[in-house]
């Protein structure tokens, strides 16, 4: 536990207009990777628009590695078929916490802004902002290696009491 510096506690909330890969709907999960770590998300059943609001927590120890997810449907005889893929770089989120360390901030301050181009998966402008005494960033990301799909989700920090500082 000494070589981490906090937790990143990602919602995976919904997907959005997912690509089809059954007969007429799909069911999809997503994995989350960070280094070598990987969680998922449930499987929702026949649904190309599937909530989740699953909470997904990694440790972070290195605060450069991207998260990565890729979005999967299900499959019972056959391989799991690919839905897309998509990258997160957290170092602006980083950043973020650092500024907010042992500042007064008041609530509801957006403390960063990270606009969609050509080199990150935002299909729309995310906002890293100061909520309740927490640093969260709600984001809309763009499926790569797919027909279409987004994914929305939000990135919450979480301060381990005895961690290295950031």
């Amino acid at each position: 536990m000494e070589n981490q510096l906090g937790l990143l506690r990602i919602r995976i909330i919904r997907g959005i207009n997912l690509a089809i890969r059954d007969l007429r709907s799909s069911d999809p999960y997503v994995v989350v990777r960070m280094g070598k770590q990987k969680l998922k998300t449930r499987v929702v059943k026949k649904n190309v628009n599937p909530e989740w609001n699953d909470d997904l927590t990694l440790c972070v120890a290195q605060p450069i590695l991207p998260i990565k997810l890729q979005v999967y449907d299900k499959d019972t005889f056959s391989r799991d078929d690919k839905m897309g893929d998509a990258e997160i770089d957290i170092i602006p989120f980083i950043d973020a916490v650092r500024m907010t360390r042992y500042k007064n901030i008041p609530n509801g301050v957006i403390i960063s802004r990270i606009m969609p181009n050509r080199q990150n998966c935002y299909s729309e402008e995310s906002c890293i902002v100061y909520e309740n005494g927490k640093v969260v960033q709600n984001a809309f990301l763009r499926l790569r290696n797919v027909e279409r799909g987004e994914i929305e989700l939000q990135l919450q920090w979480i301060h381990i009491p005895g961690s290295k500082n950031l």
